[in-house]
């Protein structure tokens, strides 16, 4: 998270600190802190001057190194210089709470308008504005799961984690560069299929992952619609991960954004193949009509091993089968059975649409 904080900090987030939280506030406090403010400034002043090679390499000893920027001229004129904790926290608080909201909800109407199959409308266990609260449930969400997923971001900014930056011969190389992919994937796979198995035990499930099984048949909305604290646990092997293994600063940031797209495309109804290997939309159909489940997040390997493999029904696979009232009925009479067993008798929900879909063949 440090290239995303040098990012912001370079192109805006130094110029409203030093406004906000001028330096000169610190003739306010005591003798000994407007001294260690003056001397911080001084060397970063220095800095700002300096040729930006230089200025890395002299600015680790201040707490602070650039990556890919210059500092600006703003750098230094703050209460809170920019490897103060406290900054790093509102900083990447906002940054992540604009950006959790702007990636989910880009990516959600980018699969509802060119993918989602609309004929889920009519599905009998549709929700009465379902959009609607898988929307307000997970913008809700979104900062809760940010706030409580920070402290693992300002471990990784104070260097105690794996993360690296530079590829060379010596100490990570190009292969393992690549192999990190497949390691992180293999890695969270398994800690996500482990801690979804434990959200499906009966207190934990009424307690915390009830309300993402609020809805039966999903839209690509109801992909972050979680309780935070459901959607915290389920983060943490992507947190975990670069603590434990070696991680490139730049794939930790591509492959955070891949989670958050794959975990939308597994929720938009289109069944492309019914692969045996990958945990695609239609596995995690069958999670969401049959709780208990396809558990797991990328792979189908863990629910095999875990014995909680169920292969999809085959008429998803069918276009005319699939959205038939027929085909419908059939999940329902099954579906009710298992849902009774883990939810009880009692249902909240309140089925229905807020629109039509009539193209059905």
């Amino acid at each position: 998270m440090d290239l995303v904080l040098e990012f912001f900090d370079t192109f805006g987030l130094d110029y409203v600190y030093s406004k906000t939280l001028p330096a000169s506030l610190a003739s306010q406090f005591s003798s000994q802190l407007q001294q260690t403010l003056a001397l911080n400034k001084g060397n970063l002043s220095s800095l700002v001057e300096s040729a930006s090679a230089s200025a890395a390499a002299s600015a680790g000893k201040y707490g602070y190194a650039p990556y890919l920027f210059h500092l600006t001229d703003y750098t230094a004129e703050s209460l809170l210089p920019r490897y103060n904790v406290l900054r790093q926290f509102l900083s990447l608080t906002v940054i992540m709470t604009v950006f959790g909201w702007l990636l989910y909800l880009g990516v959600a109407t980018f699969s509802y308008v060119f993918i989602f199959d609309k004929a889920i409308f009519n599905h009998p266990r549709y929700l009465k504005n379902q959009m609607s609260l898988e929307i307000k449930q997970a913008i809700s969400a979104i900062p809760v799961m940010v706030l409580l997923t920070v402290p693992w971001f300002l471990i990784e900014l104070q260097g105690y984690s794996k993360l690296y930056m530079n590829i060379d011969t010596e100490n990570h190389g190009v292969r393992q560069f690549f192999l990190e992919y497949v390691y992180f994937l293999l890695f969270t796979d398994c800690g996500i299929y482990l801690l979804h198995r434990w959200l499906h035990w009966p207190r934990v499930y009424k307690a915390l992952h009830k309300p993402h099984h609020k809805w039966l048949v999903t839209t690509p909305y109801a992909s972050h619609a979680f309780h935070p604290v459901d959607g915290y646990f389920q983060s943490l092997p992507y947190h975990l991960y670069p603590m434990l293994f070696p991680l490139n600063k730049v794939s930790y940031l591509i492959l955070f954004t891949f989670v958050n797209f794959w975990t939308v495309m597994i929720h938009d109804g289109e069944y492309l193949a019914n692969d045996p290997v990958v945990n695609g939309a239609a596995c995690h159909t069958v999670h969401h009509l049959y709780f208990n489940y396809n558990y797991g997040q990328f792979t189908t390997l863990w629910d095999r091993l875990g014995g909680s493999y169920r292969e999809p029904d085959r008429e998803l696979f069918n276009k005319s089968l699939k959205k038939s009232s027929k085909t419908w009925e059939e999940q329902i009479k099954k579906m009710e059975v298992i849902k009774q067993k883990v939810e009880g008798k009692e249902d909240d929900r309140v089925y229905g649409t807020e629109e039509r879909y009539k193209k059905i063949n």
